[in-house]
């Protein structure tokens, strides 16, 4: 394949809404000698991609401004040190910017073979949320067989995802959603229990399901006010995680239950993790969770797919916080 000079790509022309989001030509990414340069068939739009939109939050200093942290396509060209794939393989990859665009470079080490029988759009649903919770629940928070488990936001892709993966290695798995049809969304993907915060109060429901016992892990996307809640509701020794504060990073809690439950409430964010924290998680997905993907045991969640002329649209979806799973965007 004779590979362009110049490139497709989505340019973020100040903070703003999504009519920020502009289409620009521009030349196409070079390869150091670890890396590989993907031809992007399609690429998936998160949360990230919105707050950096709207100048929340700035890329890493060595990553490409452009948004986009996750991405499907061929390899069109290998570094010199690459072994592990050649040009033509079907592959998906977490970057930490650039997705947006018909190229991207990436380490290959934190690329991955695209699971048997998925196509691009399936695959590229998968990086961001898949080593997000991975990382944060498996890792960080230490779920394991037997216990009980709590995401907040259960529709969304990283709480598809944590659904999904919590049951398929033995958790009870309890989910937070602001309706009906996603509460049902969430009990379809195996949630023992779906809880509308809307209409129901969260804390009384998961203490009367768990006989006043507590949740073991919580994967909190949300802060604010939900942090003591969260502290009401941890069982004794749980892991509370979390990796984003869509209702202010700001809380007044009771730090009485952190001491007497003995919690730990942790946080991280993955996209200023180095290229060796990435590859770690990329062997963990790729020997423990590639084989229940291809085995069909678990699947990701296709919202819509936006062509990459339609990017602002799939940014509107996305703030709507109507979706039920991944935005995509179609690049090829």
């Amino acid at each position: 394949m004779i590979i362009p000079k110049m490139m497709r790509a989505i340019s973020i022309r100040g903070a703003g809404g999504p009519e920020v989001l502009k289409q620009v030509h521009m030349p196409v990414p070079s390869i150091k000698d670890d890396e590989i340069l993907i031809q992007i068939h399609a690429a998936g739009v998160n949360r990230p991609d919105v707050a950096q939109r709207q100048g929340t939050y700035p890329p890493p200093p060595d990553a490409s401004p452009l948004p986009g942290l996750e991405v499907a396509g061929k390899v069109v060209n290998i570094g010199k040190n690459v072994s592990r794939f050649h040009c033509g393989d079907h592959v998906t990859a977490l970057v930490a910017g650039g997705g947006y665009a018909e190229y991207v470079s990436v380490a290959s080490s934190n690329a991955l073979p695209v699971p048997k029988g998925f196509n691009f759009i399936q695959a590229a649903a998968l990086p961001e949320t898949f080593f997000t919770v991975w990382s944060n629940v498996f890792d960080r928070g230490k779920l394991q067989s037997g216990d009980v488990f709590l995401v907040h936001g259960g529709t969304s892709g990283i709480g598809t995802t944590a659904i999904q993966l919590a049951k398929a290695f033995g958790a009870k798995v309890i989910a937070t959603a602001g309706s009906k049809q996603k509460c049902d969304a969430c009990l379809k993907l195996g949630a023992d229990l779906a809880i509308n915060y809307r209409e129901r109060d969260f804390v009384e429901d998961i203490q009367n399901y768990t006989d006043k016992k507590g949740v073991n892990v919580i994967l909190d996307m949300v802060g604010g006010d939900y942090a003591e809640k969260n502290y009401k509701i941890a069982a004794n020794d749980a892991h509370i995680v979390q990796i984003a504060v869509l209702n202010g990073a700001k809380a007044n809690v009771n730090l009485g239950y952190l001491m007497v439950k003995r919690l730990i409430h942790t946080g991280s964010t993955l996209r200023i993790r180095d290229t060796a924290f990435k590859a770690d998680i990329a062997k963990s997905l790729y020997q423990k969770v590639w084989p229940l993907l291809e085995e069909g045991k678990i699947t990701p969640i296709i919202d819509q797919v936006f062509s990459l002329n339609d990017v602002e649209k799939a940014h509107e979806r996305m703030e709507t916080s109507k979706h039920i799973g991944k935005i995509i965007l179609k690049i090829v």
